[in-house]
């Protein structure tokens, strides 16, 4: 990955501090998205394997991009803004994670390594192996300083809360604003959109609108719904809302609940998936639309309408594409010259990505070489926060993941919960709009 030469200044030029190395940062930026631009893909390593990793998902969905930030340990680099001169520690690495003596473990137990029956029954070994495992377990250090005390907790109450501000929530908050009916609707991100914003432009999808164009306070930005409770004064949202002051949790009463939260960036099984240089699709796009960062050769696997417009997103911004596997095909009439139906996937590198090989349908093995291997896939419904509001979950065969049943407007079982856009029906963000706004039509009879 690399800042493209074309690249609009997105913000002041500054620099941060990785294990006693500036690395050049844009300010506000995801401090991930700084550290590969700068040839920094190694992040930290995995818990037991001590295998290297790198950002895939930029959506704080995986654990892959976990550092040491200005002491504080496990914290999201995908999602946190870069400052001048924040310090930076890569984890679960001795001495270095580019030099990593525990890595040794990947070559001693190529098979696999069971931790928890390794010396059982064998006297004094399994006393040892015991300890040993207590000592290597955990992700990253303990703070060595007491972290700033949260804000003073608030409590809130309105008719209708929405969790997430991409396609599906932003249609439902007009619809309701359009009718006069007090709301708030929770984003995680510091931008609205969602994919509409940074993912691969799609025909007929809806504007972004301002924050300007709903009513004044009733959209809150960096607010991570943790979870959807029960208490004697009745349900709630429970809201970590990142304010300039500090953090601060909001518990949040509402009589309808309409989750838009949209899915989880999945990835592909094939050998090596998880080197650093594998990005999820939605992740490649959002740096490149949001950040003007890409990688220099890229190939792309998965299937669905996504993985072809990201292809011809990249190659209109001078990436140079290496290989298209599609999974399952048929290919689109506008498929990229490169592009073929195919299989056998493996990624090549020590440190990250060199290459991928595959299969084509009908043809012999082949082996490009890459800086990034881009993995496009439609995403898995983010159905948690549905299923402990008490909607039903079930697992979709065709589809193979799990999702919320609900009917055409939304509705689950239960009454006062309702899901619009990918987290209900994987589809196109025009898809997602439209379910938002059916949903909100619904959740309005018998609201008083």
């Amino acid at each position: 990955m690399r800042r493209l030469p074309d690249a609009t200044p997105r913000g002041r030029a500054i620099t941060v501090d990785l294990e006693g190395e500036s690395i050049p940062a844009i300010e506000g930026e995801p401090v991930a998205c700084s550290l590969i631009a700068a040839g920094e893909n190694v992040l930290s390593r995995s818990v037991k394997y001590h295998r290297p990793r790198g950002p895939f998902c930029f959506a704080a969905a995986c654990s892959h991009c976990l550092m040491r930030v200005d002491g504080l340990p496990n914290v999201y680099t995908c999602r946190t803004p870069a400052k001048e001169g924040m310090r930076l520690e890569r984890q679960n690495a001795y001495p270095s994670a580019k030099v990593d003596i525990f890595e040794t473990i990947d070559w001693f137990f190529p098979k696999r390594l069971d931790h928890h029956e390794m010396f059982a029954g064998v006297p004094v070994a399994e006393d040892v192996m015991a300890r040993v495992a207590r000592q290597l377990a955990g992700l990253g250090l303990l703070p060595q300083e007491p972290g700033p005390p949260p804000l003073p907790p608030r409590t809130l109450h309105v008719p209708v809360a929405i969790v997430g501000g991409g396609a599906a929530g932003l249609e439902a908050a007009r619809v309701l604003a359009g009718k006069g009916v007090p709301f708030l609707l929770f984003e995680r991100d510091a931008t609205l959109g969602g994919r509409l914003a940074h993912g691969a432009p799609e025909d007929g999808a809806p504007f972004v609108p301002e924050p300007t164009a709903f009513p004044q306070g009733s959209v809150v930005r960096r607010a991570t719904v943790i979870g959807l409770y029960d208490d004697e004064h009745g349900r709630y949202l429970a809201v970590v809302s990142q304010e300039p002051e500090g953090v601060r949790l909001l518990k949040v009463y509402a009589k309808r609940f309409l989750l838009a939260v949209g899915g989880h960036p999945p990835t592909l099984p094939f050998e090596n998936n998880d080197l650093p240089g594998v990005y999820a699709g939605r992740a490649a796009s959002l740096l490149l639309r949001r950040h003007d960062v890409a990688p220099e050769v890229a190939a792309l696997v998965g299937h669905g309408p996504e993985l072809h417009a990201l292809v011809h997103l990249l190659a209109q911004r001078g990436v140079e594409i290496a290989a298209v596997v599609d999974l399952k095909g048929p290919l689109p009439a506008n498929a990229h010259p490169k592009a073929c139906v195919g299989d056998g996937l493996k990624a090549h590198g020590l440190r990250g990505v060199g290459a991928l090989s595959f299969t084509p349908q009908g043809g012999r093995k082949q082996k490009v070489s890459c800086d990034a291997i881009i993995v496009s896939v439609p995403v898995t419904p983010g159905f948690e926060l549905a299923r402990q509001g008490g909607a039903k979950v079930a697992f979709d065969e065709g589809a193979g993941h799990f999702r919320v049943e609900a009917d055409a407007d939304g509705r689950t079982q239960s009454p006062d919960v309702f899901v619009a856009g990918d987290v209900a029906h994987a589809g196109t963000a025009k898809d997602a709009a439209a379910m938002g706004q059916r949903a909100a039509q619904a959740l309005l009879g018998g609201l008083s």
